[in-house]
């Protein structure tokens, strides 16, 4: 009764089928509704893409503006690249920092397009005020004026109506902006305190790397090929550690395990020092007041409890070693068999390079989009005064929309100027801006989902037509990754798209949850912050739940082609009757690409580490280390491109022993090793199970 019900609660295992000989290839298309769901979905991302397109204008965010409305950089100020401000201390005066960005660094002050910052400090002075702009400015080669402003003009009318600046200061182009350098001392003039000149160096500190940024270029500039090297040492490692896992995963995996264990014998070791040298002193918890939790590292019952806790680590895991030996071994065949698997079809451990294109593509068009979309609508100027309630100003329609290109009529209220507002919001594409980017941001987490899993069943298709091979290599198909590709394009697109769109709303969801959490982090109300963080912790466990069982689903339809919801079924069913295994062959896994990964990348860390930092000698001139003001950047480069090289190679494998194992498991079920029924597992497998396929009746009489 008891097996009976827990077969009904599991699903009953798979029946033999004569018919089966691997990936199904008479197979229908599948999930057909969500198929055309998709597709009308990337049809209207197209059609965002072409209003973001047609409205958007991109150089409002890549060139600065001067005060008429024209680009630096382009059409008129081709020449002149970067912008002037005339008083950059009024950005600070009348707005903070983040303000100023988000308002494309707009500042109540004239600019001016220029072709190079002034390098030198000037303050006009007062013996220069009687005499003309070309005497003070034009004959001196400052051309920092609006432009048109004649030569013959006073400097005292120029300064009044704010067509020159009254000072100049060192600068540096970034960001197309002309910055002071932090060592500048501002010049003596009204309105213009310690506060601000404080304020003026964080914008400094934050916004003028030129320095940083030329010394980085040069160093990538001498250093690219040696990182290129580094990279290619992290591939060789990678495909070499998985291909040589057929002869060494056996040992490999023990001594993982025990070193484990060493490492956990060694930590009891440790705290009962601990804790007898500190159980003499009489150092006990109830002498302690509480001031930091570094203090508890010096009393007994900390490390008392540290000693429980390994010691049951400890006796779990050499009990699971005694216990689970059996699956063990079987877990270490599977990756022997992985590994011949990826050796006999290579092309699979460059597939990645496929999904990363793919994934750039994705990423490319929503970042292009969204730029478009933000910079739809056109720039909008209103009139501004630096103090409304002087005389002549009481008239004045401030915030009144106004044209830059304009000399301003009243010029009795002090200061007064059009300045840059923001960007229309009238207009299609202006009105359902916020929804449009909520549908390109919902467009790129289901794309991305959708060729990550396209990756994983062409993948599964590949490995699986290597399992259900009877005579191998003989019986593997030609060109198993091509026709897989193929057959998952044409015939499941749905399917994926389906099990892309609920992780996709999971995903969306916990993007919301954290934008309400970062909107409530002031909030110091400890039940809800208590709420906020069960609530993120539910949605973090769904979505690893739904990835593994997407990810066995897209195995079974490589296999069978069914939809999504019967593979998606029949996979975690299929485990959960062999569920001591699966959690067996996981953990094994994961120890093993996790040593791997740390093989690699400390590898490839521990000789950049050498050669850049000029450690290795006696190599010659041609392999004399780069003269670098950066050392640890190309170090750094190399770590993290071999961090992602070896995540690539080893996700294939992962992929290739979780399509394996599910063969595996089903092999088990349709099969009994006789005549008609045969084992398609390795002779490694079958005898670690004790098994064996029946022999044909010719080869029992060779035998006798």
């Amino acid at each position: 009764m008891g097996q009976r019900d827990k077969e009904d609660a599991n699903g009953k295992p798979v029946k033999y089928d004569p018919s089966f000989r691997g990936p199904i290839k008479n197979r229908g298309c599948t999930d057909v509704i969500c198929c055309v769901l998709f597709l009308i979905f990337i049809l209207g991302y197209i059609v965002v893409g072409i209003v973001a397109w047609v409205y958007g204008d991109p150089r409002q965010v890549l060139y600065p503006r001067n005060s008429t409305g024209a680009y630096c950089g382009l059409g008129e100020n081709k020449d002149k690249p970067y912008l002037l401000y005339f008083n950059i201390f009024s950005c600070i005066q009348n707005t903070n920092l983040m303000t100023a960005v988000t308002n494309d660094l707009q500042c109540p002050t004239p600019q001016v397009c220029v072709s190079s910052c002034p390098e030198s400090s000037w303050t006009m002075q007062v013996i220069q005020v009687p005499q003309t702009v070309e005497e003070v400015f034009y004959a001196l080669n400052r051309n920092f004026c609006l432009p048109g402003v004649p030569g013959n003009m006073s400097v005292l009318e120029s300064l009044q109506q704010e067509l020159c600046p009254s000072f100049l200061l060192p600068s540096s182009p970034a960001l197309g902006r002309c910055f002071p350098w932090s060592n500048n001392t501002p010049p003596d003039l009204p309105g213009i305190t310690s506060n601000i000149s404080q304020a003026i160096s964080g914008l400094l500190d934050t916004l003028n790397a030129r320095d940083i940024s030329v010394k980085i270029f040069e160093d990538f500039a001498q250093s690219w090929y040696w990182i290129l090297g580094a990279l290619a040492v992290a591939l060789v490692l990678s495909l070499l550690f998985i291909l040589l896992l057929r002869l060494v995963a056996g040992p490999l995996v023990l001594v993982l395990i025990l070193g484990v264990l060493g490492v956990l014998a060694y930590g009891i070791y440790h705290c009962w020092e601990e804790y007898r040298v500190l159980r003499d002193k009489g150092a006990s918890i109830t002498q302690l007041h509480f001031t930091n939790l570094s203090a508890y590292s010096s009393v007994q019952e900390t490390w008392l409890a540290a000693l429980i806790v390994l010691a049951v680590l400890e006796g779990i895991l050499l009990l699971m070693l005694i216990f689970l030996r059996q699956r063990i071994r079987i877990a270490i065949a599977l990756l022997k068999e992985a590994s011949k698997a990826v050796g006999q079809m290579l092309s699979t451990m460059f597939y990645p390079l496929v999904t990363f294109i793919l994934l750039l593509i994705c990423i490319a068009y929503w970042a292009m989009t969204a730029l478009y979309l933000a910079t739809s609508g056109q720039p909008q100027y209103v009139l501004w005064a630096p103090n409304a309630s002087l005389p002549g100003c009481e008239e004045v329609s401030l915030n009144k929309s106004c044209d830059p290109m304009a000399r301003q009529v009243n010029s009795s209220c002090p200061g007064l100027m059009c300045i840059f507002q923001g960007y229309s919001s009238t207009g299609l594409a202006q009105r359902t801006l916020f929804n449009l980017q909520i549908y390109g941001v919902l467009g790129l987490f289901w794309t991305l989902n959708w060729v990550l899993a396209l990756g994983q069943c062409v993948l599964a298709g590949a490995f699986a037509s290597f399992y259900w091979a009877f005579n191998k290599p003989r019986d593997i198909p030609t060109f198993p990754l091509g026709a897989a590709f193929i057959r998952t394009l044409h015939y499941h697109t749905g399917s994926l798209a389906f099990g892309a769109l609920i992780l996709t709303l999971v995903q969306m969801a916990r993007v919301v949850l954290e934008y309400i959490d970062h909107k409530l982090r002031g909030v110091q109300n400890p039940v809800a912050r208590c709420i906020m963080c069960c609530f993120k912790c539910c949605l973090w466990c769904l979505e690893k739940f739904i990835k593994f069982l997407n990810r066995n689903a897209y195995i079974m339809i490589a296999i069978y082609g069914k939809n999504f919801c019967i593979s998606a079924k029949n996979a975690f069913m299929l485990l959960m009757r062999n569920i001591l295994r699966v959690i067996v062959l996981d953990k094994v896994t994961d120890l093993l690409l996790f040593f791997g990964k740390l093989l690699v990348v400390g590898g490839v860390g521990v000789l950049s580490f050498f050669f850049f930092s000029g450690r290795i000698q006696g190599l010659g001139k041609d392999f004399e280390n780069p003269h670098l003001n950066y050392y640890w950047l190309p170090i750094m480069t190399s770590i993290l491109g071999a961090y992602f090289i070896a995540s690539g190679f080893f996700s294939v494998f992962s992929m290739c022993v979780d399509t394996l194992f599910l063969c595996f498991l089903e092999d088990l079920e349709r099969n009994d090793g006789s005549l008609d029924r045969p084992y398609y597992m390795s002779k490694g497998l079958l005898q670690i199970l004790g098994k064996k396929n029946e022999a044909p009746p010719a080869d029992k009489k060779r035998k006798k």
